[in-house]
């Protein structure tokens, strides 16, 4: 069992939580609780740290992680390093204000947005462009899913997909639904019109209400920045400018809200 602070693996768990940076020069980030651990895949699991509560909880639900573990560590080749750590060493690592007792380390799948793009008849894309609200980040990914996307584009300006606080919103999304960040998004987008998606922006200037508008199988809608929207440049890509229309002195709506609508009037129109 781990009793220290200063054990390296600890140290390294808790940069990995802290920093974009070694999450990204690593390729791994860190999930924590029950039921991302249950819902993580098997393939990405490269670490495992369990307080001996957090091993109770988890033994049941993932037998081939709780079996990794036996008087204390086991490296097993087929798996996972699976080890005990102390209450006090596990609430230093945890993110969270109720630690679980139980929390992973994964590597980054690496999706290819061409295998995507080639296989698919229909598509349902979500392009973001310097959306910074780890909680609308997380909320957009869950109901991309459940609308049926495809795949989420994002610029470099967007927040990091693996930070605590996206995944923790994503509740379980970001194991399933692939997220491809770009550093040229406008020549994305050019990519994504050879494929014959049409892109709808989200925009104060569209003429049309999204529901009065009719969406192709293969659409992607385009969300802007919190607070300055999409850029010109990438506004006028656009096949087309819609708007959700809206009453009193609101004049803009949450980026995620504002993205649920026009996932679920796509899907409406499928159904």
């Amino acid at each position: 069992m781990i009793t220290s602070t200063g054990n390296q693996k600890i140290k390294n768990v808790v940069q990995l939580l802290a920093s974009t940076k070694q999450r990204r020069e690593q390729q791994l980030y860190v999930v924590e609780g029950v039921k991302m651990i249950q819902e993580a895949p098997a393939s990405q699991i490269r670490q495992v740290f369990l307080t001996q509560e957090g091993y109770e909880k988890i033994r049941s639900l993932r037998p081939d992680i709780a079996s990794l573990v036996t008087d204390g560590t086991m490296h097993n080749l087929r798996g996972p390093a699976c080890e005990l750590v102390s209450d006090d060493v596990f609430e230093r690592m945890s993110d969270t204000r109720t630690p679980q007792g139980v929390l992973a380390v994964l590597s980054m799948p690496q999706w290819n947005a061409g295998e995507i793009l080639d296989k698919a008849d229909k598509l349902l894309i979500l392009v973001l462009e310097g959306i910074q609200d780890p909680g609308n980040l997380g909320t957009m990914l869950r109901t991309a899913e459940a609308a049926g996307a495809s795949l989420i584009l994002a610029d470099s300006k967007t927040a990091d997909l693996y930070s605590p606080k996206v995944i923790r919103s994503t509740m379980g999304a970001v194991f399933r639904l692939p997220v491809v960040y770009s550093d040229n998004l406008l020549k994305s987008l050019r990519r994504l019109q050879s494929y014959g998606v049409q892109l709808f922006a989200a925009h104060l200037k569209g003429r049309q209400n999204f529901w009065d508008t009719d969406y192709p199988l293969k659409t992607a809608f385009l969300i802007g920045n919190e607070g300055n929207g999409l850029s010109d440049e990438v506004s006028a890509l656009a096949d087309r400018m819609v708007r959700i229309p809206m009453d009193g002195k609101t004049e803009s709506l949450n980026a995620s809200v504002a993205a649920s609508l026009l996932l679920y009037e796509w899907k409406r129109q499928r159904t």
